[in-house]
């Protein structure tokens, strides 16, 4: 087959590598990848957010398969456009992909289903949200914008100064523009994350292994949100049990309210749960894969990754056996300094071989750029160091072993990631 991964970072390497180890794979291109990606499949110069070019791209090399990874181009109906030229392709359709992008219409779709999730009320202007906060007063709360904000729509809010400037930053400054039209206010839910991600073609739903995101951007989970410093999978609070209840009461019903709202989801359904003391909850919904989970979940799946895409296209997944190595993962995120703040780009990174990678540990880039053999960042999630172990213990020191092998200036990692205890 000849296939087309969407996207340039850390998430699309690990798909991109996980692709490379099926015999099926003939050519693989990314669109637009990035410096690490160009050791690993062809480099094509299509913005992620280019239906058209992508669909043109897909007809001339006549490509097969079409790998949709990030949320933008999923929300803008990249796979509609793509099946509509007769070519397949993995992720959900536009109809599909609001249960990420607008996060008004999955808290709806979980109150109408029953699905387990925080408490919440939806605004459209910023005077009845403050006098809503103001009555409720119950601190933490929680402020989301509706739609799409590179992850970062999501505000905690301390005490009513906090939650009245959320308000005002999300409604009326518009920093995360039109995604902020409409806001949800939620309770603030206490427990465990977990993030498990689930293959499906609508009628079957397989989750993945687990996987613990760390979001904060210093030690301690302290600092500001990120887009993730790191991840280990299995997560440690998950256990069989709470696997099955999840199915029973969050996973098989999300993909059922889905088919009843005539939205059928085929892809990967990411779910973002709470652990409370009153069960497991949803926080959120992804449409895609997660970045940096990926970076843990791939290298511990067994099956070809080729097979479980297109039986998710085709609707064949049950015929499909997955199977996952019961080794821990971990990935250490290497950031530019000042992220997720203002950052340089364009510093040369030290340490790489000449396909970017270290001995004993993957390294998936993110944010880089190759030129004249040498690697130099490019974003503000640069690399994401990942290795395997029998243990969390081994894992994560192959890992960290790797990273202090590598350097740009700058550079800035959590050295604590798998240690937080909830």
């Amino acid at each position: 087959m000849k296939i087309l991964v969407v996207g340039g970072g850390g998430r699309e390497h690990a798909i991109v590598r996980k692709l490379l180890e099926s015999p099926k794979v003939e050519k693989l291109y990314c669109a637009p990848g990035n410096g690490g990606i160009s050791c690993d499949a062809e480099c094509v110069d299509i913005k992620a957010m280019d239906i058209d070019g992508v669909v043109r791209f897909a007809k001339e090399n006549e490509i097969d398969l079409v790998f949709v990874a990030p949320d933008d181009p999923l929300a803008a109906g990249m796979v509609d456009a793509v099946e509509a030229a007769g070519i397949k392709a993995f992720g959900p359709n536009a109809a599909a992909a609001v249960i990420e992008a607008s996060k008004v219409f999955s808290k709806d779709l979980m109150k109408k289903y029953n699905i387990p999730t925080a408490g919440y009320d939806v605004f459209d202007n910023s005077k009845d949200a403050i006098a809503f906060i103001e009555k409720n007063d119950t601190y933490p709360i929680v402020v989301k914008a509706d739609g799409l904000a590179l992850g970062k729509g999501v505000i905690i809010a301390q005490n009513f100064q906090e939650a009245e400037n959320a308000v005002h930053s999300i409604m009326e400054d518009k920093v995360f523009g039109a995604s902020g039209n409409q806001i949800v206010v939620e309770e603030f839910l206490t427990g465990p994350e977990v993030s498990v991600l689930a293959f499906t073609d609508g009628k079957t739903l397989v989750p993945m292994v687990s996987s613990k995101d760390h979001k904060r951007a210093l030690d301690n989970d302290e600092g500001l949100n990120t887009g993730g410093m790191g991840t280990i999978s299995p997560n440690p609070f998950y256990d069989d049990n709470m696997a099955k209840e999840c199915y029973d009461t969050i996973f098989a019903p999300t993909m059922e309210a889905m088919n009843k709202e005539g939205r059928p989801f085929k892809g990967c359904l990411y779910f973002g749960l709470m652990l409370t003391p009153k069960g497991p909850k949803v926080i959120e919904y992804n449409a895609r894969f997660g970045d940096p989970e990926t970076q843990v979940v791939l290298p511990r799946l067994k099956t070809d990754l080729v097979d479980i895409i297109v039986a998710c296209a085709d609707g064949t997944l049950s015929d499909v056996d997955i199977q996952w190595s019961d080794e821990t993962a971990a990935c250490v995120v290497m950031a530019s300094g000042g992220y997720p703040g203002a950052y340089q780009k364009g510093i040369e990174i030290c340490g790489l071989d000449d396909q970017g990678q270290v001995d004993g540990a993957t390294v998936y880039h993110a944010g880089t750029v190759k030129k004249d053999g040498k690697f130099y960042t490019n974003g503000g999630r640069v690399l994401g160091v990942t290795a395997m172990g029998k243990d969390l213990e081994e894992a994560l020191s192959k890992a960290y072993a790797a990273v202090e092998r590598i350097s740009f200036a700058g550079a800035h990692y959590r050295r604590d990631i798998g240690k937080i205890k909830a």
